[in-house]
C-alpha cells in the first residue's frame, strides 16, 4: 500500500476516535470495543482481503488516543474466532471475563485483531464484553459486544478507507415511566 494511503487511514482512524471520545462519554477505565475489517478499508469484501498494513495505520491512529484517555480497548476478531474479542489480561481481570485459548491471526481473527494482539503487553482473548462505546469499522457488527442500551453517533468522518463507518455509545436504561425524573447527564 501507499504510504500516502495509509496516512490518511491513520488520520481517519485518529479523527474518528477522537470524535466518538468526545460524542460518547466515555471516562478513564472504560471498555470500548473496536471491530475492524482491513479488507473493506481497502475495498475489498469483508474477509477476502485482509491488509496487515492498513490494520496496523488504524491501530496507529487509535491506540495513542485510547492510551491518553485511560480507555481500555476490546478488539473484536472476525466470526473464525467467533467474535471473540482480545484485550489485556489487566483489563479481562478488571472486568471479570474469563479469557480462551486462541490467538488471531490474519485469516482467523483478522488483521486487526492480530495488530492489537502483537501490541498489547499481556493480551488474551475473551468471549464477551459490555462495552461503554463502539466503532465498527466495515460492518462487523460490534453490537454484541456493546452494553444493552446502545445509541447511534454520528460522525463527520464516514468512512476509514473504503470502510462504512458506525459508532455507538450506551447509557443506562430509561426506567419508571412518566413520572420518573432522569439524570440529564446519563441520557
Amino acid at each position: 500500500m501507499k504510504n500516502i494511503m495509509l496516512e490518511e487511514i491513520k488520520k481517519q482512524a485518529e479523527s474518528a476516535i477522537l470524535e466518538l471520545l468526545s460524542a460518547a462519554n466515555v471516562e478513564a477505565g472504560d471498555l470500548l470495543v473496536i471491530g475492524c475489517s482491513s479488507s473493506e478499508i481497502v475495498g475489498e469484501r469483508i474477509g477476502k482481503g485482509s491488509s496487515t498494513e492498513a490494520a496496523e495505520a488504524v491501530y496507529a491512529g487509535i491506540a495513542p488516543v485510547l492510551r491518553d484517555h485511560g480507555i481500555l480497548l476490546a478488539a473484536q476478531c472476525c466470526e473464525h474466532l467467533n467474535r471473540a474479542l482480545i484485550v489485556e489480561r489487566s483489563t479481562a481481570g478488571k472486568f471479570g471475563y474469563e479469557p480462551v485459548n486462541v490467538r488471531p491471526w490474519a485469516h482467523a481473527g483478522g488483521a486487526f485483531a492480530t495488530t492489537v494482539w502483537e501490541n498489547m503487553e499481556h493480551p488474551v482473548a475473551v468471549e464477551h464484553v459490555r462495552a461503554s462505546a463502539g466503532m465498527d469499522i466495515g460492518d462487523t457488527l460490534i453490537g454484541m459486544h456493546l452494553k444493552e442500551v446502545a445509541v447511534p453517533v454520528r460522525l463527520s468522518v464516514k468512512r476509514i478507507g473504503q470502510a462504512n463507518l458506525v459508532c455507538a455509545r450506551t447509557r443506562p436504561k430509561f426506567i419508571g415511566g412518566e413520572r420518573a425524573h432522569y439524570v440529564e447527564e446519563l441520557k
